[in-house]
């Protein structure tokens, strides 16, 4: 049996890889590391709970004996860490929380994982540490390109700076010791758990409740977003096939300007919730600093490497993870009771 420590398991992807592996495998044991900060919640995990396969442990990756003492009591056999501060406008506020647990965070599991894999002839067999990162590492895109695993990191904000410089430490651990790691870049995620900060549960929560639907700058921005359990099963495969040392980006093929989602998400609650929601809610707002243009991944390795492909094309997509916001607003409305402006406000004061 297999032993996965999955850090940052409560929220948004990490929740959907807990979901996705134990619905998958009935001989894997996932010990799920959260701090619980306000993006991650347990409500996200209901029905594992029961899972005999499956335990939860509150923690922050920083807390080196907290670490220390899962490896203690568990054969770990993969790190996969999701924990992440990951709001870019936040960490134009507060940098400093994100250099925190971006990349400290990851230097304490790294530093941990090692001290209990190495042996004098190099590592166990069967180990890995799986960084997830991001395509915001790259910087931003043209009119035409995509980013591949050679394109220079070039991040443009503290969030992305402070995940690249996580990349280029993991990568030193295979380069300097031959640690077994594998680092995956993902384009933006979509779909259930999502905390109502991002942009598509935002769109949602505020439709239903009649808000403002802010749009930065002339809303042009291009991503490429990847519906959350295609993303789900890359990473698996990554853990399984992926080459050691190698960096393998995850992308949707799901090119869409920043107002398309918005107009998307408004004529689906106008046309099937309340045809009063109309894009009259669109207010155009100043532009984030550093806002980048375009995100475009190119998934060829991983396509060629390990037969990895996005089976969920937008339009699908699109219409689920609407509908499960839809069905699940008790969880939407649980998971915004408590603010994460006191959340920051506390980690900033305690500074």
């Amino acid at each position: 049996m297999k032993t996965y420590l999955v850090t940052g398991g409560a929220g948004f992807i990490g929740s959907n890889f807990v979901h996705y592996m134990l619905n998958k495998y009935n001989d894997i044991k996932i010990i799920n590391v959260d701090k619980l900060t306000y993006a991650g919640n347990l409500e996200n995990l209901k029905g594992c709970e029961q899972n005999p396969n499956y335990v939860f442990v509150q923690a922050d990756i920083c807390d080196k004996e907290a670490i220390e003492d899962i490896f203690k009591n568990y054969d770990i056999d993969y790190v996969v860490n999701f924990a992440a501060e990951s709001h870019v406008d936040r960490s134009i506020k507060m940098p400093e929380i994100f250099v925190q647990t971006n990349v400290l965070g990851t230097v304490n599991l790294l530093n941990i994982a090692k001290n209990n894999w190495e042996t004098k002839d190099g590592f166990k067999a069967g180990k890995k540490y799986l960084q997830i990162s991001t395509d915001e590492v790259y910087g931003s895109l043209g009119k035409e390109g995509f980013f591949t695993e050679t394109t220079p990191l070039n991040p443009h904000s503290p969030y992305s700076a402070s995940k690249a410089s996580a990349d280029m430490i993991v990568k030193a651990y295979f380069d300097t010791f031959k640690m077994p790691i594998n680092i995956t870049r993902c384009s933006n995620n979509y779909g259930p758990y999502q905390f109502p900060e991002k942009l598509i549960p935002l769109l949602i929560n505020n439709c239903l409740n009649k808000n403002e639907l802010p749009v930065y700058g002339d809303g042009m921005n291009i991503r490429d977003w990847l519906y959350v359990e295609d993303h789900c099963k890359a990473i698996d495969m990554v853990l399984n096939e992926g080459e050691l040392g190698r960096v393998y980006n995850v992308g949707g093929h799901n090119e869409r300007t920043n107002i398309f989602i918005v107009k998307t998400v408004i004529q689906y609650i106008h046309d099937n919730v309340d045809s009063t929601v109309d894009e009259s809610l669109i207010k155009y707002v100043e532009d984030r600093k550093g806002h980048d243009r375009r995100y475009g991944i190119d998934p060829t390795r991983i396509k060629d490497e390990l037969d990895w492909y996005p089976e969920t094309k937008f339009e699908v997509g699109i219409v689920k993870t609407i509908k499960w916001y839809l069905q699940n607003k008790e969880w939407m409305e649980n998971v915004t009771s408590g603010t994460y402006q006191d959340y920051y406000k506390k980690m900033y004061n305690n500074k």
